[in-house]
């Protein structure tokens, strides 16, 4: 009597490779988080920049800058929060976050009126 022999892999053989998968994601999971917390925050920057932009142009239609996001033609990026802090016909500053943006803060500030953190220098984007 001729016996065939069955060809399959082992339960061995299936777990590790089970392992060795394991081991890759839990090395690749941390980079792709780390690099969507920097894509965040590359959003948030652009926001600002936006946001200049159009205080700009408020600013050249009525002498003045708002903290009125209505009055503005600026639209946000998803899930970033913009807050004013002083708004006026001197200047303006502002700061955006999003909740999982590495750095999770920036700040921007033009004219004579008192930065947000971590704004330091006028006209510049600066983040935490």
């Amino acid at each position: 009597m001729h016996r065939s022999r069955i060809v399959g892999f082992t339960l061995i053989e299936l777990l590790i490779v089970i392992v060795i998968i394991g081991i890759l994601a839990s090395i690749a999971i941390p980079s792709f988080n780390s690099t969507r917390g920097r894509a965040f925050a590359a959003s948030m920057r652009t926001d600002l920049r936006n946001l200049a932009t159009a205080e700009e142009t408020y600013f050249f239609e009525n002498n003045s800058y708002t903290s009125d996001e209505s009055q503005l033609q600026f639209t946000k990026s998803p899930g970033v929060l913009i807050t004013f802090g002083p708004t006026g016909p001197i200047g303006w500053s502002a700061s955006a976050t999003h909740p999982n943006a590495h750095p999770a803060q920036c700040a921007m500030f033009v004219g004579g009126v008192p930065a947000l953190s971590p704004a330091t220098v006028e006209g510049k984007i600066t983040c935490q």
